[in-house]
């Protein structure tokens, strides 16, 4: 047998062996989850609690972590109110959930914002936002719990969007800081492993989780809204969020590499890996049904759009009184 050949069957054999065994289970683990307190990480939060882990939930708003303590039962629960944009606000958390239970085995980067609207009306600032928590949050964390996840072997789950390998249009700022999340943590993945640290990167697609209502709208903010509304909560595209956590939890334990949730995120990934041209000419007709720019912009937060169309949709209701403490 030829060298390369001989070479590339070691290797292959090699990181057989060192891949990460599968969690037996979450019982009495530590798991640390930001933007905890409503949306996909309010569901995380009680499909860890199902599986027995204690949880430390962190968002920016006190009241709505105290509503989503009252849904976890059965489990230890902190809350930590923290805006992970502030220097040393990571450090803090995770202080305090070593104060409280001594020790961390899981974190999961969940926390993020969504701008929807055209390049035209995205500025600077609406960059420097989305990846201040969409990315930076993230790292900083990353950085604060390392030491005590190489102490217990412990795994990082990062919330990523099908947004981070499909350019969405009208999602600019979002997919930037996306794009840049994955790759922060496809390179964890290697160097962590050094540490007995497994990273998971996770890339669902469109969730009913009743966050709509908390994207920032930018141009023709109804419209804008509407179609973003429509899509997040239609049946075939989106998925239910219960199942959502489930999966993601489940790629967790196992330490895959990476996961793509939802059947019309796979369809995407798999596009614009096998047919890139294709997936960028129907991208440019999608753009073409978007709202236009407009010489008058408006800047608004999703529940401000509101049409009596999105406000009459019963899966966008369901989905909003039981993901979405503050839903009005």
């Amino acid at each position: 047998m030829r060298p390369l050949p001989l070479l590339l069957a070691g290797l292959g054999l090699l990181a057989w062996s060192r891949r990460p065994r599968p969690l037996a289970a979450l019982s009495d683990r530590v798991v640390l989850i930001t933007g905890g307190s409503r949306g996909l990480g309010l569901a995380l939060a009680q499909e860890c609690a199902r599986l027995g882990a204690r949880l430390v939930l962190t968002a920016r708003d006190e009241q709505e972590l105290d509503r989503a303590r009252v849904t976890l039962t059965g489990t230890e629960v902190l809350t930590v109110p923290a805006d992970l944009t502030r220097p040393g606000e990571g450090e803090r958390v995770v202080q305090a959930a070593l104060a409280r239970f001594g020790r961390l085995d899981v974190l999961i980067n969940n926390a993020g914002i969504i701008q929807v609207g055209p390049l035209h009306h995205l500025n600077a600032s609406d960059y420097q936002q989305a990846m201040a928590i969409n990315f930076f949050a993230g790292v900083h964390l990353t950085y604060a719990a390392r030491p005590h996840l190489r102490r217990t072997r412990g795994r990082i789950l990062n919330i990523t969007s099908i947004g981070a390998r499909v350019p969405v249009p009208h999602l600019a700022s979002y997919v930037a800081s996306k794009f840049a999340m994955r790759g922060f943590s496809r390179v964890s993945r290697a160097e962590l492993a050094r540490d007995g640290i497994t990273v998971v990167t996770a890339d669902p697609g469109l969730m009913r989780t009743g966050s709509a209502r908390h994207a920032e709208t930018r141009g023709q903010t109804k419209r804008e809204y509407l179609w973003f509304a429509l899509g997040d909560n239609a049946p075939i595209l989106s998925l239910n969020a219960d199942e959502a956590a489930r999966r993601l939890v489940q790629a967790l334990r196992r330490g895959e590499p990476e996961v793509v949730v939802g059947g019309p995120a796979l369809a995407l990934a798999y596009a614009e890996r096998l047919a890139p041209n294709v997936l960028s000419g129907l991208l440019n007709v999608m753009n073409r049904s978007l709202p236009t720019p407009t010489r008058q912009p408006e800047r608004e937060v999703g529940a401000q759009s509101e049409t009596p169309l999105t406000r009459a949709n019963p899966i966008k209701q369901a989905a909003e009184q039981r993901w979405n403490a503050d839903a009005r």
